[in-house]
């Protein structure tokens, strides 16, 4: 049995479902809406490489080392973005969120929230995970600002510890959330979306 099993998690009007082939026109029109391949930061596939970028994934869940979904709007079903489980290591309870983007027009808006919320509950309330952590490029401004906005703490930076895109080495800024620290980042999260807009 894997640790992480397929679910569907949604709240919100946002829907997170396994990624599946069925959702690569989404992700498609979701990368399209921005141009988002070309941020040499980020891990958004280009058009062509849509198909191999799901495969990649599904192969990826088989070997037990990262659970993909599609984020979705839940009243149409369009497809937003995509985000995933990965990194998980069972024996010590740990999941890394990531492999995470939105299309340009969904960015800065409650979908990242909500999804990460949906995430970490079940992270941490049906897989009692004791640690969640992220990992982002160190020139990845906008997603060391949304990790933060979370409640995740900065565990540090690895340096030339990996590839980027254009072939170019990165390093990596490393963020954690202990399961002691849930309670209080889930009331904030909570907070911040129901807080007037």
């Amino acid at each position: 049995m894997a640790y992480v099993e397929p679910v569907t998690l949604s709240a919100r009007g946002i829907t997170l479902v396994p990624l599946a082939m069925s959702h690569e026109s989404g992700l498609r029109a979701a990368a399209a809406d921005g141009e988002l391949w070309k941020i040499r930061v980020t891990s958004v596939p280009e058009p062509e490489q849509t198909r191999s970028y799901i495969e990649t994934a599904l192969a990826m869940r088989e070997a037990g080392n990262r659970f993909a979904f599609a984020v979705t709007d839940t009243a149409s079903g369009t497809v937003l973005g995509c985000t995933s489980f990965h990194d998980i290591v069972p024996a010590v309870h740990r999941v890394e969120i990531g492999w995470t983007w939105y299309a340009k027009s969904r960015q800065r808006t409650a979908v990242n929230t909500t999804a990460k919320l949906l995430m970490m509950t079940h992270a941490f309330e049906t897989l009692a995970c004791k640690v969640v952590g992220w990992r982002t490029d160190n020139f990845n401004f906008a997603s060391q600002n949304a990790i933060e906005r979370l409640g995740a703490k900065k565990d540090g930076v690895l340096r030339g510890h990996a590839l980027r895109r254009d072939g170019t080495i990165r390093d990596t800024v490393m963020y954690s959330l202990a399961q002691g620290e849930w309670p209080e980042v889930k009331a904030q999260l909570l907070y911040q979306l129901d807080k007037p807009r």
